[in-house]
């Protein structure tokens, strides 16, 4: 494996970062490791720990899609960087791994929420996504998400969507495209149509198609190239609202332990894993609203009762060239007067990475004179 550093330019490709891509930052590199479902075992979760302190700045940063940041590597580590994820079993497949963007239901299976249990659909997707050769084309960018029936997850902009169905089905949603299915056809129904996107996207010129939304295909089209490619889906319900429309403005309800800005020290860190590794299932879960679940512990905060929980922030300064302020400090500073009633995100330039999907929240945001622009927003931002 040979890792390579790259940059932020567009007219270079898809520059998502990942564990073999470093990103140059101001605080040193970054990678981006996948996390399919949020989902690590006490052993991987350490070993992930051990990279952060001897390779980087020794936290864990969680991300918007329930993955982990590693930041301040330093320059010359990707090799032993990727050696250590392998070891861990956290980078099965090189070709693939910027591409296992997968979000679940994170109290799936915990609370007696929700119709299915999604852990069976997540250890399928994520192999049959690496079994297949033609999704290691899909972009960084691209999202598969798993939801229970709960509405959780649904509501983040997902390019293929299964959502559990009264009874135990599945519904796979892609771009308006809807088709029905069991519960164990559910996974490889999900890649064949990632392969089908890929084969759209192909044909498309003068412009890179990293997302389903981008394509501009009808959803009949869609639907019907997908039938094509898995002969035999029943077409959805009209009235499911599978895409996630419905749950646009909810807010997750889901427990967790909340992290300032999603942010685990080493103390943090160490103390969240041994806690897991006292209880059966021997895991944490990563939420895409950077908290963290212990599945059977006392200590999963009830939701919204500590401020973190509504308020996120991007890298800002020093960690970031582009940032205008420091804004983690900015919002330390102004969350005990805040009490924020809806997600609020503070953003260090116009770029807004990291912001929130899915949801209305309120949008604060550094100009280059070091001030903020406060709106709410309602709709997504590209991302």
């Amino acid at each position: 494996m040979s890792p390579t550093h790259i940059s932020a330019d567009p007219a270079r490709g898809d520059a998502c970062p990942g564990a073999l891509r470093l990103h140059a930052a101001d605080d040193g590199f970054l990678a981006r490791v996948r996390i399919p479902g949020g989902v690590l075992n006490v052993a991987r979760a350490r070993a992930l720990g051990a990279l952060a302190g001897r390779l980087g700045d020794g936290m864990l940063h969680l991300t918007s899609r329930g993955n982990v940041q590693l930041r301040g590597l330093r320059d010359g580590c990707g090799g032993e960087l990727a050696d250590g994820l392998s070891a861990a079993g956290l980078l099965p497949s090189p070709a693939h791994e910027r591409v296992r963007n997968v979000v679940a239901s994170p109290m799936s299976g915990l609370d007696g929420a929700g119709h299915v249990d999604v852990r069976g659909w997540l250890r399928g997707l994520d192999a049959a996504l690496i079994a297949s050769s033609v999704t290691p084309e899909l972009s960084g960018r691209f999202l598969f998400a798993l939801d229970d029936g709960r509405g959780d997850v649904a509501g983040l902009g997902p390019d293929v969507l299964v959502r559990g169905l009264p009874g135990g089905d599945g519904l796979l949603s892609v771009g308006g495209a809807e088709f029905s299915l069991p519960y164990g056809d559910a996974a490889r129904a999900a890649v064949i149509a990632a392969e089908v996107f890929v084969a759209a996207a192909r044909e498309v010129s003068g412009r890179r198609v990293w997302r389903v939304a981008e394509l501009g295909l009808p959803a009949s089209e869609l639907r019907a190239r997908i039938e094509r490619a898995a002969p035999g889906l029943r077409p959805g319900p009209r009235s499911s609202h599978a895409g996630g429309a419905d749950f646009a403005g909810a807010h997750p309800t889901a427990t967790g332990i909340a992290l300032p800005f999603g942010t685990a020290t080493p103390e943090q860190w160490t103390e969240l894993t041994d806690r897991a590794a006292e209880l059966p299932a021997q895991e944490l879960r990563l939420t895409p609203w950077r908290r963290i679940v212990i599945p059977g512990a006392t200590e999963n905060d009830p939701p919204d009762t500590t401020p973190w929980t509504r308020v996120g922030a991007c890298i800002g300064s020093p960690g970031c060239a582009k940032s205008h302020t420091d804004v983690r400090e900015d919002a330390r500073t102004h969350l005990p007067e805040a009490h924020p009633t809806l997600p609020t995100y503070w953003s260090g330039c116009e770029r807004r990475c990291g912001h929130p999907a899915g949801t209305t929240y309120i949008d604060i945001t550094a100009r280059p004179d070091g001030a903020y622009d406060t709106t709410t927003r309602t709709t997504p931002h590209p991302r």
